[in-house]
């Protein structure tokens, strides 16, 4: 039985599959299975991970394309394992990122949920690493309030985050109905139940651009979590209708910027303006133009490795 079973979603991602299958292979920790769901790709990804010659790899395939959720969630319930880890086809783990995780698991047993800093690989080969001043540079502790440190740029990512199999017994599984932002549902569910265990190192890279990434078609076609949903959470959790919040302004900014006014309107009506500072404010009602505007701005920035945000307080 395999310590870690690690869950690798597969769609269309020939140009970075196998970069990402090498960081597994390569960990320190070699307690593991790896998963391949091929959501029905159409390109030669499935192709590619086939011809890896491991005993480590198992694929799953999909008929059809089913989305990101299923992928993950065949993967959960075909693992083996009662650690699941997860790797995007286009993110690679850093050699000692499972040894880490692991080390996360011996040094905080009540935790049920893990995870890592990341850089975020950004085009022309920029990358960039968010620092969250909730935690010291390479802090290794159980996270007191995951929902206020998260009033910003997230601590973890998919890629960089691990669960007990149990988890997932107990809160549900990915949302299969969901098309954007599956990982804030869980991220709700899971963390408003268990502990996480938190290691502020970067161990993942995180790609920003890619074959088929949802990110780079138009948001306001996805189908995003209901938030009213979670207002029971809300009751029992401050920082959760925080949390909430920020990730509307999110929403009604990439709605205000596709000119979706009707979207736009209804999720701005839902926002309690407390919740976000002054810059989250001025740019929420900011006439469009003024919105693209900031937006070159900060495409301009990143460009040379500085990245500008609203997103702390």
């Amino acid at each position: 039985m395999p310590f870690f079973s690690v869950i690798v979603p597969l769609y269309n991602k020939e140009s970075f599959v196998m970069n990402a299958i090498q960081s597994i292979l390569s960990q320190g920790f070699q307690d593991f299975e790896i998963l391949i769901v091929d959501d029905g790709s159409t390109d030669q990804s499935l192709a590619l991970v086939s011809a890896i010659d491991s005993a480590s790899i198992r694929i799953l395939q999909h008929e059809t394309n089913k989305g990101l959720s299923a992928a993950r969630n065949t993967g959960i319930r075909a693992a083996q394992a009662s650690h699941i880890a997860f790797l995007d086809a286009d993110d690679v783990w850093k050699p000692d990122y499972l040894a880490t995780i692991y080390a996360l698991l011996q040094d905080f047993p009540e935790t049920q949920l893990w995870a890592t800093n990341y850089e975020e690989l950004h085009p022309n080969a920029v990358t960039v690493v968010h620092q969250n001043p909730a935690f010291k540079k390479e802090d290794r502790t159980v996270v007191a309030d995951f929902f206020a440190s998260n009033v910003g740029k997230p601590i973890y990512f998919p890629s960089s985050f691990c669960a007990a199999k149990a988890v997932f017994e107990t809160i549900g599984y990915y949302n299969e109905t969901l098309t954007y932002a599956e990982d804030v549902d869980l991220n709700i569910r899971a963390n408003s139940h268990y502990k996480l265990a938190y290691a502020n190192k970067p161990l993942v890279t995180y790609t920003l651009f890619s074959e088929n990434q949802i990110t780079n078609s138009h948001f306001s076609s996805k189908v995003i979590p209901n938030f009213a949903d979670y207002d029971a959470l809300i009751q029992a959790n401050a920082s959760l209708k925080k949390y909430v919040d920020f990730n509307r302004y999110i929403f009604a900014k990439y709605y205000k910027q596709e000119e979706a006014w009707d979207k736009f309107d209804a999720i701005r009506k839902e926002i309690d303006t407390a919740s976000l500072n002054y810059k989250q404010l001025f740019l929420l009602d900011a006439p469009l133009f003024m919105l693209l505007w900031i937006k070159k701005i900060k495409a301009y920035f990143l460009s040379k490795g500085v990245l500008l945000t609203t997103y702390d307080r």
